[in-house]
């Protein structure tokens, strides 16, 4: 087996073994509901109880499905403890400011999100990469990692970035990678990074934030079958309020979770555009379970790189599977979607990045495609470390696998590679 949990510097193994006192005592915590509710407000330095001051009560559902899966399930660390009490508690106190700042600005929910460009596909198909250099155009408008965190008040585009957001997103974003070295040449996270659209829909406690940095089944069954449109509406809600000082930019936004809830995403955004990238999933299946097995080491000792494997085996089998109906049976107008496939990327990125460009009626400039060769120059393949894996540490039969995705490798042409 070539994939083993990545090695922790000292200081974790001193603060998981509970010998810093302080961290330890906070970690230690029970994660309870209305604890985390009143440690909110108490931040916040809002009156209330209950849920008052963090608006509806359409949360506390997920929120009390989640949090007895953190305690009982997720066999967390002390220091992965005291990361995800964090990391709650922002997410609580981010809500009510959010609450609060509707209240002081009623109208920023009529702000229009016209014509979003959606990034969607497996997880490890480029849909990075892609994202990043669509970025480079004046035109788009592409969230950065302390805006979707903290998206209240208001960016100001004369002041942009915020500074001090940032330094907090950056604190928090970079946590999981101090902690599990070899993250970082995996997948690079940080304040400016742009940020994918699961980080908004967290503030409902409906996302798959949770289920990648935690083995929480009872969650994922809940999660499977729940209502995610509050967690869309939500993450309306997050865009307006960071356009609100912005004109006459249109966003770029990606996410792998849109390939499991497109007609709720479209539901929302109905004059969406999405592009669709593709890989061979039996090379998506070891790439992804590395990467979720090792950012779950950051949080606990107890990973299970098969069982992370089963469960995207089921969840990727499912939603592929759906992408070829909802496209054989005409419910995705074809006028809105494009599809591009990774091995186009890594033979011809400017190729492929100039169709989709066209198709999005923003041709690449000679000035634009300078900026994307520069960033491809200036990001090669392997910089940050290699990322190692292989199918083989999944414990699954290759061919009963390549089977259960024949009809959506057949569907979008997706050409078999040379999976390690």
């Amino acid at each position: 087996m070539s994939w083993q949990a990545p090695s922790r510097p000292e200081w974790v193994r001193a603060v998981n073994a509970g010998q810093v006192l302080p961290i330890a005592d906070e970690a230690r915590q029970p994660l309870d509901r209305d604890a985390l509710l009143a440690e909110a407000r108490a931040t916040l330095g809002i009156e209330g109880r209950g849920i008052d001051g963090f608006g509806d009560d359409g949360f506390l559902e997920p929120l009390d499905v989640l949090l007895p899966a953190l305690e009982h399930e997720a066999e967390l660390t002390l220091l992965g403890r005291w990361i995800t009490r964090r990391f709650l508690l922002r997410l609580l106190v981010v809500r009510a400011q959010t609450v609060a700042y509707l209240g002081r600005d009623p109208g920023v929910v009529d702000e229009r999100i016209e014509e979003p460009v959606f990034i969607a596909g497996a997880p490890r198909t480029g849909t990075t990469a892609l994202h990043a250099l669509l970025a480079l155009d004046p035109a788009a408008r592409v969230p950065e990692g302390w805006e979707l965190l903290r998206p209240v008040p208001p960016p100001d585009p004369a002041a942009y970035p915020d500074e001090a957001r940032v330094v907090l997103a950056d604190q928090e974003l970079r946590r999981p990678a101090l902690v599990a070295e070899g993250l970082d040449a995996i997948h690079l996270y940080g304040g400016r990074m742009h940020k994918e659209c699961v980080s908004s829909m967290s503030f409902e406690f409906r996302s798959e934030e949770f289920t990648a940095r935690y083995r929480v089944p009872s969650y994922v069954r809940w999660l499977a079958q729940c209502d995610i449109r509050p967690a869309y509406e939500w993450h309306r809600l997050v865009l307006q309020i960071l356009q609100r000082s912005f004109v006459g930019r249109r966003w770029v936004l990606k996410s792998p979770v849109h390939m499991h809830w497109l007609p709720t995403l479209l539901a929302v955004y109905p004059d969406a555009r999405i592009v669709f990238t593709h890989r061979d999933p039996l090379a998506v299946l070891a790439s992804v379970t590395s990467l979720i097995a090792t950012m779950r080491s950051a949080h606990s000792d107890a990973v299970d790189f098969a069982d992370i494997g089963d469960y995207h085996v089921e969840l990727y089998g499912r939603s592929l599977e759906r992408l070829v109906d909802l496209t054989e049976s005409g419910a995705l107008d074809p006028t809105r979607v494009h599809h591009v496939h990774h091995r186009a990327f890594l033979d011809d990125p400017m190729g492929m990045i100039a169709s989709v460009s066209e198709w999005l009626d923003r041709p690449v400039t000679p000035a634009l495609e300078q900026a994307m060769r520069t960033h491809l120059d200036a990001n090669p393949r392997g910089a940050r470390g290699e990322h190692e894996y292989s199918f083989d540490d999944l414990a699954i039969d290759r061919e009963t696998t390549r089977k259960r995705f024949a009809r959506y490798q057949a569907a979008f042409a997706v050409v078999d590679e040379d999976v390690r």
